[in-house]
């Protein structure tokens, strides 16, 4: 390292595309979000080099700490097109949060990580307030996180994101395959939308082959309180959060199992919460996917076997409860304003899940 003087131009970390004070305000705009979040089991302020949570362990026998971690996926790219950057942070929460619930445990804290182009501060206080929203709705802490500006890797106005969980569950209460018995029920819960998965189909189906745009306005998607709602406006439809919703139904029922529905639908995700030996049909004919499912689906030329194992076709969570608390089970849910409704049993005599029958139509 030479101090003798030189004729030669002299470059920073913010002429190579880093902008460590844009960095810093980002931060500072997102201080108030966060707070908002905060539970008392939190240590410390925001800024640490490591989130602090003090867990209260004489309040479980055997705790055990449950993790999960995912990311938005590609739906990013329509909040990026439309410069609408405040829902997709609920549905990087969705993602965690309600992986962790399936196992019955509590979300506690969660920590982000927003990788961009070009740190924009106004931009991330918007995603961080999406994120710090869904944390508030799943009633966990966001403890820390990073933002990383990748110049020459990402374009200005690109960004991703991803996040990861942790829960708490005691031991004996622990939810799974193993407590699925014959004779069990599974109860659908009302997705909100697509979600986060399948959006890369999605896209190519409306845009590609549809030639859609995302300002069109389509009549499926009228609702009771709007008349007109566009392309863009549904497919950024926020993930539903299921996590108190699913932990008050295993409060209050005798719930042995929940099945988050994401990439791979309800067959390649309620199989996962079956053990070797035991079925569930699915009966399509309890009810109505959203209407985003048949315009992605006449649109594209999607065939209904492709719908199935990408897309969750209107169930968000199933809860795979006691056959003596199935009325109980849909009263807790109906008292927190979550549509729900028995969609099929499980036997014995083979295993997997089938779907059979055929969705009802809309009216």
């Amino acid at each position: 390292m030479s101090s003798g003087t030189t004729t030669q131009k002299t470059i920073s970390y913010q002429s190579a595309g880093v902008d460590i004070d844009a960095g810093d305000r980002a931060v500072e705009a997102l201080k108030p979000s966060i707070r908002k979040t905060t539970r008392p089991e939190v240590v410390g302020g925001i800024g640490g080099f490591a989130g602090l949570f003090a867990l209260d362990t004489e309040k479980y026998k055997k705790p055990l700490l449950a993790s999960s971690t995912d990311g938005v996926g590609t739906k990013l790219v329509i909040a990026q097109k439309l410069d609408i950057h405040d829902t997709v942070g609920i549905d990087l929460v969705a993602m965690v949060v309600d992986d962790l619930v399936v196992c019955g445990a509590e979300p506690l804290f969660l920590l982000d990580y927003i990788a961009t182009g070009q740190v924009v501060p106004e931009k991330i206080a918007d995603i961080g307030a999406g994120i710090a929203d869904g944390c508030r709705y799943a009633g966990c802490s966001l403890i820390g996180g990073e933002i990383a500006e990748h110049p020459g890797v990402m374009k200005p106005d690109d960004y991703d994101i991803s996040a990861t969980g942790v829960g708490v569950v005691e031991a004996d209460e622990l939810l799974g395959p193993e407590r699925v018995k014959p004779g069990d029920v599974a109860i659908a819960m009302r997705a909100s939308g697509l979600h986060s998965n399948g959006f890369s189909l999605v896209r190519q189906a409306l845009f590609g082959v549809g030639g859609l745009d995302l300002g069109a306005v389509i009549p499926e998607f009228a609702t009771a309180e709007r008349n007109q709602r566009t392309l863009g406006e549904e497919l950024l439809t926020p993930t539903h959060i299921y996590a108190k919703d699913c932990l008050e139904l295993a409060k209050e029922c005798d719930v042995h199992a929940f099945a988050h529905i994401t990439g791979g639908g309800l067959a390649g995700n309620l199989v996962r919460s079956l053990p070797e030996g035991l079925q569930i049909e699915v009966d399509r004919g309890t009810w109505t996917p959203n209407p985003v499912f048949d315009v992605v689906q006449r649109t594209g030329g999607v065939s209904l076997e492709e719908m199935e194992r990408t897309f969750n076709m209107g169930v968000g969570m199933v809860a795979i409860v006691a056959p003596d608390q199935v009325d109980r089970s849909l009263a807790v849910l109906t008292a927190r304003h979550v549509e729900a409704w028995t969609i099929g049993e499980v036997t014995g005599g083979g295993s997997g899940v089938r779907l059979a029958g055929d969705y009802l139509t809309a009216g």
